[in-house]
């Protein structure tokens, strides 16, 4: 079984906006509901999980019936960090009965132009490696800074760099394992499940990235969204 975990419980403060950015409506529509449609419509996604905010949890389930939905089968709290909030995730989805080797795709609540290739994608490398992490190469100069970013004298090889982004995939025994250990550890402060995978020193496997399947974390990117999803209307 392949269950999209949509993570969904930012504030936005970034936004200097009183509603969570994932709830911010574009084109009629909240940006999680943008979301909740690409895996809605991918023929390799079982089920849906969404981890926000508890005053949210009413609304997004009204909002699955509004538009239509029916893949979205649980609906959870959030934690403090995006760790604890994928956590919470995936310990309800032990609790459902689910079997450590059915598959978890994680992805960003606010990353609403995920294209249909990137989701096909991470499943293919996760069947090849047994994990997948949809990342883009850097194309920019990168430049260290000690200051602040007031100044420097050392860059970093572009070449040897790569940005990644979600979908994360990997099984839910996997993941489980993870945050196991992460709380004997006592590591709390990676939001990405690469990062953590990385910490406990795992290999991460790269599956394709967009430079279109951005993260809505600012009104910059709010304007591209709309951008795109104009043009994609056209």
């Amino acid at each position: 079984m392949n269950i999209a975990l949509l993570t969904a419980g930012g504030v936005g403060s970034r936004m200097n906006n009183e509603v969570p950015k994932q709830f911010l409506h574009v084109k009629n529509k909240p940006l999680i509901v943008h979301t909740l449609e690409q895996f809605q419509k991918h023929p390799s996604i079982d089920h849906i999980i969404i981890v926000t905010l508890p005053a949210w949890i009413e609304v997004i389930r009204a909002y699955s019936k509004e538009f239509g939905i029916t893949k979205l089968k649980w609906i959870v709290e959030g934690g403090s960090t995006g760790q604890e909030s994928i956590c919470n995730g995936i310990q309800a989805l032990k609790n459902e009965g689910l079997s450590e080797e059915d598959v978890v795709l994680i992805h960003d609540g606010n990353r609403c132009n995920i294209a249909a290739e990137l989701i096909s994608d991470s499943f293919s490398v996760f069947a090849e490696f047994g994990s997948a992490v949809a990342a883009i190469p850097c194309v920019e100069a990168v430049f260290k800074s000690y200051d602040g970013g007031k100044s420097s004298t050392s860059s970093v090889p572009r070449e040897e760099l790569y940005r990644t982004q979600t979908p994360h995939t990997y099984t839910l025994g996997k993941l489980l394992w993870a945050h196991e250990m992460a709380a004997e550890k006592g590591i709390t402060d990676t939001a990405a499940s690469c990062s953590l995978m990385e910490a406990l020193g795992e290999k991460v496997h790269f599956s394709r990235g967009l430079e279109t399947n951005l993260k809505i974390t600012t009104q910059e990117d709010l304007l591209i969204f709309k951008a795109l999803r104009s043009t994609k209307n056209k």
